[in-house]
């Protein structure tokens, strides 16, 4: 009986591994058929070099110890030195246009594509974005075998994908892992919705694709976060639906065009919707509304939260940037906000995002009159031409003692342009709005801080 027992336990562990191998993806004939698609690209700088840098061969900054980091020894004679980069795209057409990152070939002399089959064609640059990191060139060759490409709004988390590059030079590496999370935005990518993934990325990986289980390209492996500088289980992607139609306008135009609502806005924190009589911290606060912009002709308000955009949620405040530089310059568009704690619907024309962040809010100058207020510990006092000009109505802040604007944050030289939703056009206005303040609640309070818009939660306790 035993034996008979024993032979059964066996039976069932080798159909149990049997299957937990069905399973697990294979990811063989994928790469079969996608790997030849797939390009490793060189760039070559020429650069010259003086001082430290024509002695060692080496940026100005960069230590000794990490020389090996910089490519292949350089000449200590000084005068033209080269440069170089690697990274990784793929072919889109067969008529020879390649997606990679503006990165891996920003500032380039000269572009070299390495193919699979181990031929070496210049490339021409076509076009480039900073604001997505992408770059599209073009080599001149015919009947090139292409990727597919996927659909990356379907992606789900969870969902297997794979990567294929040249991790420090290393041509052809395939790696695989699941999408970690969709959405994510990064400091200074306002843009670009990334696709956090756990597949290893280091660099070299750059530019190359991101495939899921059927073999189509749905990101372009752009980033790492990592505090060694390799690979530490989080990297990001740009979507590909992203990617194509800045790669379609570079091809069209050189350039690209993106929708711009023209606000300021920042997150809601947990004390902001309070404040502001919100069920949930979720929106984009608008704190300024660009004079001259599509929001400003829509009657966008400062103080103003938009919850939806064209029917889409608005969770945080960086899912707005996402979905507005999408929509193409003139078509009309429509925002949910909640204004005053009632919801109500704008539609507005989305305009051209212009060059430049605008012009600065000038903050100097000073005028002798001032009020203390001690209900909320703070001196303040009426702008000057100067000032007025620059921000607008408002308050300037002189001093900050013990009170309720010490703890909101209130520092010398903010501008108090509204609290608690009504325009603070002078002292008196002033006074008048912080005496009618309930307590214990929290109201919002709009102030401009060295040029910057911002909304802060306002609460006196008595």
């Amino acid at each position: 009986m035993s034996v008979l027992l024993q032979r059964l336990t066996i039976a069932l562990l080798l159909f149990v591994a049997a299957g937990a191998r069905a399973e697990l993806p294979d990811f063989r004939e994928l790469v079969k058929e996608t790997s030849p698609a797939v390009v490793n690209i060189s760039t070559v700088q020429h650069v010259t070099q003086t001082g430290f840098q024509q002695r060692y061969g080496l940026p100005q900054d960069v230590p000794e110890i990490f020389r090996h980091f910089f490519g292949a020894p350089q000449s200590p004679g000084g005068g033209e030195q080269e440069r170089s980069s690697l990274g990784s795209g793929f072919i889109v057409s067969d008529d020879g246009y390649i997606l990679t990152n503006n990165h891996v070939i920003k500032d380039a002399d000269e572009i070299v594509v390495r193919l699979n089959d181990r031929r070496e064609l210049d490339a021409k640059l076509i076009g480039a974005d900073e604001s997505s990191d992408l770059a599209l060139l073009k080599v001149e060759a015919d009947d090139l075998p292409t990727v597919e490409l996927g659909n990356s709004d379907k992606l789900e988390v969870g969902e297997w994908v794979v990567a294929i590059g040249s991790p420090f030079g290393f041509d052809y590496s395939v790696t695989a892992g699941i999408v970690s999370a969709k959405g994510r935005s990064l400091p200074n990518e306002s843009y670009v919705p990334f696709i956090q993934t756990d597949v290893a990325i280091n660099p070299g990986n750059s530019g190359g694709p991101l495939f899921n289980l059927d073999g189509k390209v749905v990101g372009i492996n752009s980033q790492i976060y990592t505090r060694s500088g390799g690979f530490m289980g989080v990297s990001f992607a740009i979507p590909i639906n992203v990617a194509m139609d800045v790669a379609d306008q570079l091809k069209e135009k050189g350039k690209v065009s993106r929708g711009w609502l023209g606000v300021v806005i920042q997150e809601v924190s947990k004390d902001l919707a309070e404040s502001f009589g919100l069920e949930k911290a979720a929106g984009a606060l608008v704190a300024q509304v660009v004079p001259g912009s599509p929001a400003e002709a829509a009657g966008v308000k400062n103080g103003d939260i938009i919850t939806h955009f064209n029917g889409r949620a608005i969770n945080l405040s960086s899912d707005l940037p996402h979905q507005v530089g999408r929509v193409k310059p003139g078509k009309e568009s429509t925002l949910d906000v909640v204004r005053n704690g009632k919801r109500k619907r704008i539609k507005v024309t989305i305009g051209t995002l212009p060059d430049g962040d605008g012009a600065e809010l000038a903050m100097n100058s000073s005028n002798p009159q001032e009020h203390s207020s001690k209900r909320l510990g703070v001196v303040i006092g009426e702008l000057s031409d100067a000032q007025r000009k620059s921000t607008g109505d408002g308050v300037v802040v002189r001093e900050v003692t013990r009170g309720p604007a010490a703890f909101a944050g209130l520092v010398n030289g903010d501008v108090i342009t509204m609290i608690s939703g009504e325009p603070v056009r002078s002292v008196e206005d002033f006074e008048r709005i912080v005496a009618d303040i309930p307590a214990n609640r929290s109201v919002p309070m709009r102030i401009v801080r060295r040029g910057a818009a911002m909304f802060i939660p306002l609460r006196i306790a008595e």
